[in-house]
């Protein structure tokens, strides 16, 4: 085992609940997993897989409105190992959706804000539109960074929201953002890339692409000039954290981008703030 590593994105809450029909056709048809991968989260179990596979840290995907979830549970019992993403915005009401996340933030380790926007209001709005403005300001108050799902999403939902070109101006307009594409950005990845390029503080996440298929553009970028850019995560279930640890450390890569990939681009981007480190 090679580089230590922190894994940015996994599901607990997923067992919490029975999933809808579209979710079960994505785990049948497109990620050609058992219904298993829906089922109830053992915290030792992910403990352990984590100390097995050299994860020092997960972040585990929250959602507003179900504070007895088992990722605030997660977060409770081991503070130390699990840190919190938080999900599940109704941005069409945002002084009511700012007045709900402002109490989990001060309670909570937060590390990030995560939002889809093919995932809520049927892929009507995408990241340009006004909607989406008041939570932008206000992550560059709290210093959050906002995670957005990029790239066509698996689910028969609409993509073409998630086309990375529509963060161009949000990246323009709100230059201090912190802002994670999260799922990769296929079929966009050059786009992707180009932007990252543009601006300083907009990532990547490689969460739900199974390492052995991330494609050679973004990993020629890892290389050379996204070194600090590209972030390591699972999306376990849907891809466990023992297969893409094992995927990534099989990569052809320096051992500096393999090191700051799995670890040091997401302490810096999420984790310092957390725990009282300077950026």
């Amino acid at each position: 085992m090679s580089a230590r590593a922190i894994d940015c994105l996994i599901n607990v809450h997923f067992g919490d609940e029975a999933q809808a029909e579209w979710m079960q056709r994505v785990r049948k048809e497109y990620f050609k997993q058992g219904e298993d991968i829906f089922g109830p989260w053992d915290m030792e179990k992910v403990l352990d897989e984590m100390d097995a596979q050299g994860v020092e840290k997960v972040v585990v995907m929250g959602q507003i409105g179900k504070p007895n979830g088992s990722p605030f549970k997660f977060v409770e019992k081991r503070p130390d190992r699990f840190a919190m993403s938080l999900g599940g915005f109704d941005l069409l009401q945002p002084m009511a959706n700012i007045r709900n996340i402002e109490p989990i933030l001060k309670s909570n380790p937060v590390a990030y804000l995560a939002i889809g926007p093919s995932f809520w209001a049927n892929g009507t709005y995408n990241p340009e539109h006004a909607v989406y403005y008041p939570l932008y300001t206000k992550c560059v108050e709290w210093d959050v960074p906002l995670c957005m799902n990029a790239g066509l999403p698996g689910p028969p939902i609409p993509g073409e929201v998630q086309n990375p070109m529509y963060l161009d101006r949000v990246c323009q307009h709100f230059p201090d953002l912190k802002l994670c594409m999260i799922h990769g950005a296929d079929p966009w990845w050059e786009i992707a890339i180009r932007l990252m390029v543009k601006y300083p503080n907009l990532h990547m996440m490689t969460s739900a692409w199974a390492p052995k298929y991330l494609p050679e553009v973004l990993l020629h970028y890892m290389r050379t000039r996204g070194k600090k850019k590209v972030i390591f995560a699972s999306d376990a279930p849907v891809l466990s954290i023992t297969r893409t640890t094992n995927e990534a450390r099989a990569l052809d890569l320096p051992e500096e981008v393999m090191e700051n990939w799995m670890y040091n681009n997401a302490q810096r981007f999420f984790f310092d703030r957390l725990e009282g480190k300077s950026a």
